[in-house]
């Protein structure tokens, strides 16, 4: 006599089956990429948290080490370097369109606010501002130019603070330039005028 029994049609296995089949189904259907609702095009000016204002040259198909990938080329002419990334991954590792005009006039109330005055180690305190430098947030870059906009021209100011500062301020003043369509250097008057009577 046999040890092993078949499982009768319609029983617990075939649910099972069913119910593995419809997970499998659902997971291949979320793990398709979202549809980007506002995409990079070639010409685009672009921000990259860790370089700051570039312009998209090319999106394409390339084969790197035998896989085709769709990458997309950036150059940024403040640098003269050129950066390529798979387009897949250019939003999760900090690329961005230019930011609106509500944004701008949200980080310039920052910039007018009243400085954030913080008696820590000025070690710890240089890297937290670089970080904001580096994330490539204009309104994160506009607390770094208030917060030492104060002591860059006083006797107070180090030579640190003072490069932080012209760091935050070349982000701010590029970003602001492209989206409004002006020179750099009308941008910077704007700006220091307006850190001037804050």
């Amino acid at each position: 006599m046999s040890m092993f029994r078949t499982t009768p049609k319609g029983s617990v296995t075939d649910a099972m089956a069913r119910t593995a089949a419809a997970v499998t189904a659902a997971e291949a259907k979320s793990s398709k990429p979202e549809k980007d609702e506002d995409p990079f095009r070639e010409g685009d000016a672009i921000v990259y948290a860790a370089h700051g204002v570039g312009r998209v040259d090319r999106i394409g198909i390339d084969e790197i080490a035998g896989t085709k990938l769709e990458m997309i080329q950036i150059s940024f002419p403040g640098n003269q370097m050129t950066l390529r990334i798979p387009l897949s991954k250019a939003r999760k590792s900090g690329l961005r369109k230019i930011v609106s005009r509500e944004i701008v006039d949200k980080a310039m109330a920052i910039i007018k606010g009243k400085p954030h005055v913080s008696r820590g180690m000025w070690a710890r305190r240089a890297v937290a501002y670089q970080e904001k430098i580096n994330s490539g947030d204009l309104v994160q870059i506009a607390e770094v130019l208030r917060d030492l906009r104060r002591n860059v021209d006083s006797l107070d100011g180090s030579f640190s603070e003072r490069k932080l500062f012209e760091a935050a301020q070349e982000r701010f003043v590029a970003e602001v330039a492209v989206l409004e369509g002006k020179e750099p250097a009308i941008v910077l008057e704007t700006l220091t005028a307006v850190m001037k009577a804050a």
